[in-house]
């Protein structure tokens, strides 16, 4: 497990990180731009300095800025996420968490979806993740 994994986020900071994976790396003026009811400058640029901290981020140096980096890949930080959701509200359940989101669901699921759901439970249930 990471650092990362360890620290809860804040939603402003958890919108930073969807716009720097988003943009695959953003300096902070990009961040601004792309943030609903932006805060200043410094004050984004301070968050990026304690996500950046706790193990988030990384910055590299791009001619006379710096643009951030996710420190780990998006399917490794959705997963983690995920762990802390599955522990959080669903008693590390995993049939408990799909059948709440088939329940939140707006639409019925398509058949090829339905199969492919069917076949990823088959080969989990057979140790082949």
């Amino acid at each position: 497990m990471s650092e990362a994994d360890n620290k809860p986020l804040s939603r402003r900071q958890r919108q930073i990180m969807d716009i720097v994976y988003r943009c695959e790396g953003a300096a902070v003026g990009e961040v601004v731009d792309a943030l609903p009811d932006p805060p200043s400058y410094s004050t984004i640029r301070a968050l990026m300095t304690v996500l950046t901290q706790k193990g988030h981020l990384k910055r590299k140096k791009q001619g006379l800025r710096y643009v951030y980096l996710p420190t780990q890949s998006r399917k490794v930080a959705s997963r983690s996420a995920l762990k802390r959701v599955l522990s959080t509200f669903f008693d590390g359940s995993v049939d408990k968490a799909v059948a709440a989101l088939i329940e939140v669901s707006d639409t019925t699921l398509p058949d090829a979806e339905m199969a492919k759901l069917e076949k990823m439970i088959i080969k989990a249930g057979k140790g082949g993740r």
